[in-house]
């Protein structure tokens, strides 16, 4: 791209010497002329700060929403599943390093062109209810999911973001209007696991913007934890963060306990033990959580839907794929029983 058409950022300040300050997430970068901030999407040029990422996507697909991971929203439906490059985490046990940890400046040949208003003819084109950003952190592409999520509701489609949360509440007030769905990870429940785990100091906005996009914005939201052997799977951290989404998110929110496989850092970690996820489960729902899921275990029971009241089998699951759906409505087809399901658009 040129410096004619970069697509300035949103959300920052200009300060003395051509510095910028920016306002996207609570890592606040002061970014010198010619430098970017941590997640490499966002460059200084000459005292103007530009989204380099804008309209450029290096991962499209047309995903089932299970593979999200949602479970109460709209399931058994596909979303057209946006991702590019860079993010605001350095996470030593990401999946998706490939591109998450990428440079945006220098993966030009990975990158391609998708403007906004192409979204909708995609998402029908393949059959999709709904748009996703995916694959890597969508708030630093902040501008871009923007417009994106106001021409899709626009044309009567849903609106996803899978986050890891880190966003400051201005930037989430701008976004989460546009989003119906906020699926955001809850890696650990402690300053020092999250500075181990993703190299930042402070976990609280991460909390504290899961709860606003809830109950100030009406997000859908459900919440996975990758459960990693000696770093985040001991009883105080589950029950920590079990209670926390009890209390703040409230006990109808969809937690994901999801088996963690080993990549870059980690690679040296097993694989989570099943009994683990089903013990997580237990304590999960000893916390007052009505549903909790087993996730990365393709197959297994802890993967359906069941109403906590009469215990009837809702949705059935094996892996992505959904089998059966029971549903009337957001209520359990048998009793009736609320169990937040969300099958319209807000």
């Amino acid at each position: 791209m040129t410096g004619t058409d970069l697509h300035e950022a949103m959300l920052y300040d200009r300060l003395e010497d051509g510095a910028v300050r920016c306002r996207v997430c609570p890592r606040g970068c002061l970014v010198a002329p010619g430098k970017s901030g941590v997640c490499r999407a966002r460059v200084n040029r000459d005292g103007t700060f530009y989204a380099i990422t804008y309209g450029r996507v290096c991962s499209v697909a047309a995903d089932p929403i299970e593979k999200k991971p949602l479970y109460h929203f709209f399931p058994g439906t596909t979303v057209l599943s946006l991702g590019s490059v860079g993010c605001n985490f350095t996470c030593r046990h990401c999946q998706n390093w490939q591109i998450a940890h990428a440079d945006p400046a220098t993966a030009g040949r990975y990158l391609r062109e998708l403007p906004i208003r192409n979204l909708p003819v995609l998402a029908d084109h393949n059959g999709c209810q709904g748009v996703a950003w995916t694959y890597n952190e969508p708030t630093i592409w902040l501008e871009y999911v923007l417009d994106g999520a106001q021409v899709a509701h626009e044309h009567g489609l849903s609106t996803v973001m899978v986050t890891n949360g880190y966003i400051t509440e201005e930037a989430l007030d701008v976004l989460a209007p546009h989003i119906d769905a906020y699926r955001v990870d809850v890696k650990g429940f402690s300053n020092e696991q999250y500075q181990e785990l993703c190299r930042i100091r402070d976990f609280s906005p991460i909390l504290a913007a899961a709860a606003r996009a809830k109950h100030r914005h009406g997000c859908h939201v459900e919440v996975v934890t990758n459960v990693i052997p000696t770093l985040n799977d001991d009883e105080a951290t589950l029950r920590a963060i079990a209670a926390w989404m009890v209390a703040e998110l409230g006990p109808e929110t969809p937690w994901h306990v999801t088996r963690f496989m080993p990549y870059l850092d980690f690679a040296h970690v097993p694989p989570t033990p099943i009994p683990t996820l089903e013990w997580a489960v237990k304590l999960g729902h000893e916390a007052g959580l009505r549903f909790v899921y087993v996730g990365n275990v393709p197959g297994h029971a802890g993967e359906n839907t069941v109403c906590p009241n009469c215990k009837r089998l809702l949705v059935r699951r094996t892996g992505a794929a959904v089998e059966d759906i029971a549903l009337r409505g957001t209520f359990c087809g048998m009793c009736g029983e609320n169990v937040n399901v969300r099958t319209k658009s807000k």
